[in-house]
């Protein structure tokens, strides 16, 4: 575990016990995500989350490969999404967030969004939910659109879950009291990996 925090491999969820990994490089091909081998290709021909990609090639874009697996014991997984930043000539940092793979054959937009949400299947007034929309397994590829070398950047995988009850939800459930009026009743657990780099030169 050390040595992961030493080298900045490690990612963080807002509660459940989902499983992510990432790689990024320079020549990655979509049917690469099902590989056996995928973190064995994934160490030899680029760099994992917390790493640095360097020496883009000429008319290169960074690739990546993403598995993400739901809690064994947990809930579905709604979506797969990059977040990326970048600096642009005057300094300045931008962000977007890119969905990569939607659960349930969901399309991507021409915005780079899932074209629907997914779903919603709290019952509320018992604090429950199924596992009937999601998928348990989400293996995606990315490949940046818009890459420019000779712009700083970074990128960091999210994963989302589908909707569960909020904790406030299994309280009023349990003890039978009114659902507080200031908070949602829902909410989608997530992931959030470390970034992996990039700069111009490097």
């Amino acid at each position: 575990v050390w040595d992961a925090m030493k080298r900045k491999e490690v990612y963080a969820t807002t509660g459940t016990r989902m499983t992510v990994r990432v790689f990024a490089g320079w020549d990655f091909e979509e049917p690469e995500v099902q590989r056996p081998d995928f973190a064995r290709a994934g160490y030899l021909r680029g760099v994992p989350m917390g790493g640095d990609l360097r020496n883009a090639p000429d008319g290169k874009a960074p690739t990546f490969m993403i598995r993400a697996l739901r809690d064994v014991d947990g809930t579905n997984l709604d979506r797969v999404q990059i977040v990326k930043g970048w600096m642009d000539s005057k300094g300045e940092l931008h962000e977007m967030v890119y969905d990569v793979l939607c659960s349930d054959d969901r399309a991507i937009d021409d915005q780079h969004h899932c074209n629907k949400p997914v779903g919603n299947t709290v019952d509320v007034e018992k604090a429950a939910y199924t596992n009937s929309i999601g998928d348990a397994l989400m293996l995606a590829y990315w490949k940046d659109p818009v890459f420019d070398p000779k712009q700083r950047a970074f990128y960091y995988v999210r994963v989302l879950e589908i909707p569960t009850p909020r904790w406030t939800t299994y309280d009023a459930a349990f003890f039978g009291v009114a659902l507080p009026e200031d908070v949602p009743p829902t909410h989608q657990e997530r992931a959030y990996t470390s970034p992996i780099w990039y700069a111009p030169g490097s």
